[in-house]
């Protein structure tokens, strides 16, 4: 029994909520979070939401303003499908990267579960959202609710003037592009004509200035050759439309002949909202892990302070071991490293670093070991990395015993598979780099970019796919892309496959060959 005195304590009894209670508990989750880990956040806007609602949500990627798209109806048949026959559960909740951040409860939710995802998604992910430089860099907090409403009343309008059926098309072939609709990093400024005035007047002084006339007696070397005429108009061309271009959605929104202007801004929409959730493809471990560690840590201050009683904390533990439960790779439930799980785990990891390290964690990471400020390394961690370099950097051979990682070799002409890195000394960073590079997303997506397109001939699209240990394109979803490509371009589209270390040619596919 809990005496009165105790129970007076406590921030809930019960598993029923209201929004009191929601308020009375958040107040607290955020002084904890500010206070004790040094938390930065979002103003946060809080909403409950059904189960039905919740569907909606997922159908529209999480976003709660979307146009209308007939992917988007798909996607909610299926999940309620799904649900509905008990094959997959909901999430108990859902953030917005936006400002203020907006956090989705679900209804059926209990009190003890509202406090744990309280903490996870309108502390964890909000201070995340705010802080790590992907995110700073590539997303608008402030403003993606206000385009999201520009982008669904402006399709509505093409709809309502040029057909359904008109802009269905442009979406299909926006969306099939989106993987490759995006920047991978920012660009230098374009710079002003007094800027590039300076820039020649800065190279015709270094010209002069190392000017020897004896070079012009020494006879022609048969490697110095001028460059064809054709070679000259080729580079001029490339400079002129600034390729090779790896933004697809972009090379075509800006020098598609055919795109009428309505259908350039719905290029643009879809290529606007593909850059805003390319942070989130880079950082799945860290965010989820960022979120984890942070509600664990919190609700576990709770519980010493009294605020949440034993029958809550028990709830929030099992909701907690269910969100980072790791199947075996023999488990049938297992598809791959759980990000919840890595991400948790990393993250104590360097909390006991920086508090009790051992003798190993003094020689891996001494910059970190013994000091005691983990506080501070979290948060540098959480500002400054992505998954890749986040793992690279501080996972530790301690958690590669715990997880049992080890790399095997798979060659093509091998009959077998082999152990290639086991647990010592060079064997750990050789694991630790496989597995960051595994979350690179540069080097596991298709590098494929605009190479050449001549506007004033025939107006053919060349692409050129660069082929990274001998993985190709499959097939049939390489024509269904090209196809949309030529919808998009209008005229003749290629692509060509080039090996990335010889630069050979391995197969070119037409347009006109489909």
């Amino acid at each position: 029994m809990v005496s009165q005195a105790r129970k007076s304590e406590l921030l809930f009894s019960g598993s029923d909520w209201n929004f009191s209670k929601l308020s009375r508990v958040y107040d607290e989750i955020e002084a904890l979070g500010t206070e004790e880990l040094g938390l930065d956040i979002y103003p946060v806007q809080m909403e409950v939401i059904s189960s039905e609602q919740m569907l909606d949500a997922y159908s529209s990627v999480g976003m709660p303003l979307m146009y209308r798209h007939w992917s988007f109806g798909k996607r909610f048949l299926y999940d309620e499908f799904l649900y509905r026959k008990g094959a997959r559960g909901l999430a108990y909740e859902l953030v917005i990267n936006s400002n203020p951040c907006i956090v989705y409860l679900m209804e059926e939710n209990t009190m003890a579960l509202q406090a744990l995802v309280t903490a996870h998604a309108a502390l964890g992910h909000n201070h995340f959202f705010k802080n790590n430089h992907l995110f700073r860099q590539w997303t608008d907090a402030g403003g993606i609710l206000s385009y999201l409403d520009f982008a669904k009343s402006y399709i509505a309008r093409c709809e309502e003037r040029h057909g359904l059926a008109a802009v269905e098309a442009i979406l299909d072939s926006a969306h099939a592009l989106m993987e490759q609709g995006v920047f991978r990093y920012h660009r230098p400024p374009k710079l002003s004509s007094e800027q590039q005035r300076e820039g020649l007047r800065e190279r015709l002084e270094y010209e002069e200035r190392s000017f020897n006339d004896l070079w012009r007696t020494l006879p022609p070397s048969q490697g110095r050759n001028k460059p064809e005429a054709g070679d000259e108009i080729l580079a001029e061309r490339k400079k002129s439309l600034k390729l090779p271009e790896e933004n697809l959605l972009y090379f075509l929104e800006k020098n598609s002949l055919v795109l009428e202007p309505w259908q350039r801004e719905i290029v643009r929409i879809v290529r606007v909202i593909a850059q805003y959730f390319y942070p989130q493809r880079q950082t799945q471990v860290m965010n989820e892990g960022c979120a984890t560690f942070v509600h664990y840590t919190i609700m576990n201050r709770l519980f010493d302070r009294g605020r949440i009683s034993e029958g809550a904390m028990l709830e929030i533990l099992r909701n907690h071991s269910n969100v980072v439960f790791q199947p075996t790779y023999d488990d049938p439930r297992y598809s791959g490293i759980n990000p919840y799980a890595l991400g948790l785990d990393m993250m104590q990891d360097i909390q006991r670093i920086s508090t009790a390290p051992t003798a190993e964690d003094r020689d891996w990471f001494p910059d970190i070991a013994g000091r005691g400020d983990w506080r501070d390394t979290l948060l540098d961690a959480w500002a400054n990395h992505r998954d890749e370099s986040f793992i690279r950097q501080y996972l530790s051979p301690r958690l590669i015993r715990k997880w049992r990682l080890f790399v095997l070799a798979d060659g093509a002409d091998e009959p077998h598979y082999e152990v290639a890195s086991i647990h010592n000394e060079r064997g750990y960073a050789r694991i630790r780099s496989a597995l960051a590079q595994s979350y690179d997303i540069g080097a596991s997506r298709p590098d494929i970019q605009v190479v050449d397109v001549d506007l004033l001939g025939d107006r053919h699209l060349r692409l050129q796919h660069k082929v990274k240990d001998g993985i190709m394109l499959e097939g049939q979803s390489r024509d269904a892309t090209l196809r949309h490509i030529r919808n998009l371009w209008g005229y003749e589209v290629s692509l060509a496959a080039i090996d990335a270390g010889t630069g050979a040619t391995l197969s070119e596919r037409w347009t006109k060959e489909l």
